[in-house]
């Protein structure tokens, strides 16, 4: 992959190059405190499981920096990430492969800006989606 993708080389359809992590107990506590989200069902196997829960979960903030950080890497360092959203629709376990990926779904020229929208969303090692979202980036244009 290139370090800057240019406006005039993206097209509908196109798919960004996925990433995959494999969060551990360890990296969600790191993460906890990071962020300051010390609610045990992201730590503790047996509050987790007390709640109906198999394991302990992967904090849904987590996922979105994986998409963040999917589409900050594809888009290069010439370009601005306007908006990342997502919904946390499945749950994320720790020690299992958690993929990002993402489509481009359109592309358009508005107020001087080269602006790509697109489809994101991360699944589970079963392929299921568990956070779809969307994000919009202006892309500079080819010098």
């Amino acid at each position: 992959m290139p370090d800057q993708i240019y406006f005039e080389d993206v097209g509908e359809g196109d798919l960004l190059p996925e990433i995959t992590e494999r969060p551990t107990t360890t990296q969600l506590v790191h993460w906890a405190a990071a962020v300051g989200d010390f609610y045990p069902v992201h730590y503790d196997k047996d509050f987790a499981v007390g709640t109906g829960v198999p394991a302990v979960l992967v904090h849904g903030p987590f996922k979105h920096a994986l998409l963040s950080r999917l589409v900050s890497s594809w888009a290069g360092p010439q370009a601005t990430v306007k908006r990342i959203a997502c919904s946390f629709r499945g749950q994320d376990y720790p020690n299992q492969d958690l993929t990002v990926k993402g489509r481009v779904t359109g592309t358009r020229s508005e107020n001087g800006e080269n602006l790509v929208e697109l489809e994101i969303w991360s699944e589970n090692e079963s392929g299921e989606k568990t956070t779809p979202g969307s994000a919009l980036v202006a892309l500079p244009s080819r010098p």
